[in-house]
């Protein structure tokens, strides 16, 4: 028998990409990039073919991939010294985000989501046998302490933060996790951060894991995705990093979901990283994000926060229209006037409406052009 969880499922962002396609629009809607990957990548993935066994990897991953993560994390501005111990390679970020909740929750444990968040954190929760409690972010997407702190209660076991954030573009700094660390630090809760986006940080700012604070590592599941970084989603390769005591529950229910990751795309990778330059990939996106912003001014519609990171932009509609809810806007801005994008209320569990859509600018620089240049004249 089918089980019905009572949450808005991925069907919604599906069905804003085909009313794009029907309506032949300029599908900025999803964070799909469209544009190639690098053709090194490429060779690197042929060259498997004849290079590697084509049997299981390990549970933890492909040995020489570990060591370049090893390497790769320790070159960062913010360098994380890390050990093999602490590294698992896993199919994708929602199987990482799925399994750590796995590993640590039992039954009614509450878990606190902060919205706006996508969409497959609350049903990961619920799926585990716990309770997701939602926590709205104040208007301008800041985290307000105090009323985070009152989410918290004897029964929390977890919180779910994704940092650069998707759909907001917001970014936590140290000085963000110095205070989710004064918070929780008395009581047994875990953290699991979304950092998939985490080369993508604007304007000479840099992305700064929870992973760096001596404290907070002990019971953080931190996730990355190489299908994010290197634009190549449909690889389905990602990394974990996690304390060795929480890898080894991680890694007990991992067997028995998907006992290892693609083979030959963990080769192509590792191969990768020994050229991989993550400064190119952010000027890239930094730069759709320019163009999409300084084309969005000969527009009525609003940008209040440019992104800080991350592959989206919000944007405020409310000079265009005061009265239509931002579904009723985002379809209608699909249909009517060709461009797609979502609303920001999609990212939430109840919010019926709001002033904003998101909009993804990881696509092509012609496609962000063309789309923002028929907004300018039909808005």
């Amino acid at each position: 028998m089918k089980k019905n969880y009572g949450f808005n499922d991925f069907k919604f962002f599906t069905e804003m990409a085909e009313l794009a396609s029907r309506h032949q629009s300029y599908d900025l809607s999803l964070g799909l990039p469209d544009f190639e990957i690098d053709p090194r990548l490429r060779c690197f993935l042929k060259e498997s073919a004849d290079i590697i066994s084509h049997s299981y990897e390990s549970l933890a991953g492909n040995f020489s991939l570990i060591d370049n993560i090893l390497i790769f994390n320790q070159n960062r501005k913010h360098s994380l010294r890390l050990k093999r111990e602490e590294i698992n390679i896993v199919p994708c970020s929602t199987f990482a985000l799925y399994t750590s909740l796995k590993s640590i929750l039992n039954p009614k444990d509450e878990v606190i989501v902060i919205q706006p968040s996508y969409y497959t954190y609350a049903p990961s929760i619920v799926m585990n046998g716990g309770i997701p409690v939602y926590y709205d972010l104040d208007n301008d997407f800041v985290v307000n302490w105090e009323k985070l702190q009152n989410c918290i209660s004897e029964k929390t076991k977890a919180i779910i933060v994704n940092s650069p954030q998707n759909p907001t573009g917001k970014m936590w700094t140290a000085a963000d996790w110095e205070m989710l660390y004064q918070l929780i630090k008395n009581q047994e809760i875990y953290l699991i951060s979304e950092e998939i986006y985490d080369i993508y940080c604007y304007d000479e700012s840099d992305h700064y894991s929870p992973f760096l604070h001596p404290e907070l590592k002990k019971r953080t599941f931190s996730i990355f995705s190489f299908g994010k970084m290197f634009h190549s989603t449909g690889w389905k390769v990602s990394y974990l990093l996690a304390s060795e005591e929480l890898l080894d529950d991680f890694q007990a229910h991992q067997q028995y979901i998907s006992y290892s990751s693609n083979a030959p795309c963990q080769y192509a990778i590792s191969k990768y990283l020994e050229v991989f330059d993550p400064s190119e990939n952010r000027k890239i996106m930094q730069n759709k994000r320019n163009i999409f912003n300084e084309l969005i001014k000969d527009t009525p519609l609003q940008i209040e926060q440019k992104a800080e990171g991350s592959f989206f932009q919000l944007v405020n509609f409310r000079n265009v229209s005061k009265t239509m809810t931002d579904v009723e806007f985002s379809k209608w801005l699909t249909v009517e006037k060709k461009v797609s994008c979502l609303p920001l209320s999609a990212f939430y569990h109840s919010k019926q409406d709001s002033d904003y859509i998101r909009f993804s600018f990881a696509k092509k620089d012609d496609v962000i052009i063309q789309a923002l240049e028929h907004l300018k004249k039909n808005l």
